[in-house]
């Protein structure tokens, strides 16, 4: 058993302004990462649709510009995070992300009972659906690039190979799309959680409410 993590909350970097009801959650680094990952999902998912859906394949047309466009995106979807590695406080985040205690196993079996008490859902600067979340999406990109190459350069592999690649390829994909339609319902849910991602900070009465953990 872990000893349950104890986190700080970081106070408002130089040059900015000191409000003491709204502390830093992430810096600049992190946020930009977070961005760029979110566009290159987002052009893999959309030119993913329109390559399987005969509908959007019509409207859209240009079907070799658009199977360029997801053959890159998705070979650059990692760089965003490897390039974030030069930052500390992402690196330090990234660690945070990786470590779950015995309080992210109460707020899981807490989901699942659908109970939503703060009091029931105990987390630190990550609860633990975000660090379940981080780690689906991590390995699953891991895996959309291994068989994506195999689809792309046919004579890495014979063909079974590239047969059983498309297959996880493709209902992989479908798998991400749902996901990430449940991430983005989770982002719309919680507005200050958004706001800490665009400007960098939240309310200390939030955090103190959603992340009891994490304390100044």
């Amino acid at each position: 058993m872990t000893r349950p993590e104890t986190e700080q909350l970081e106070m408002p970097a130089p040059g900015d302004p000191a409000d003491p009801a709204r502390v830093r959650r992430f810096s600049r680094a992190e946020r930009w990462v977070h961005r760029v990952t979110a566009l290159l999902m987002g052009l893999c998912v959309l030119t993913a649709a329109c390559l399987y859906l005969p509908q959007l394949a019509e409207l859209v047309g240009r079907r070799e510009l658009v199977v360029r466009v997801h053959e890159w995106s998705g070979l650059l979807l990692p760089v965003p995070v490897l390039v974030g590695l030069v930052s500390r406080a992402f690196r330090k985040d990234l660690r945070l992300l990786n470590r779950f205690g015995p309080h992210d196993r109460v707020w899981l079996r807490s989901a699942l009972r659908r109970d939503a008490r703060p009091e029931s859902r105990p987390a630190g600067k990550f609860n633990a659906g975000q660090k379940t979340y981080a780690a689906w999406i991590a390995g699953a990109v891991l895996v959309m690039l291994g068989t994506g190459l195999l689809m792309w350069f046919t004579h890495l592999a014979p063909l079974v190979w590239r047969t059983s690649a498309t297959f996880v390829h493709d209902w992989l994909a479908l798998t991400i799309g749902i996901v990430l339609a449940g991430h983005i319902g989770m982002a719309l849910a919680h507005p200050e959680a958004r706001r800490g991602l665009r400007t960098g900070s939240v309310s200390r009465e939030w955090a103190e409410r959603e992340h009891p953990l994490w304390r100044p």
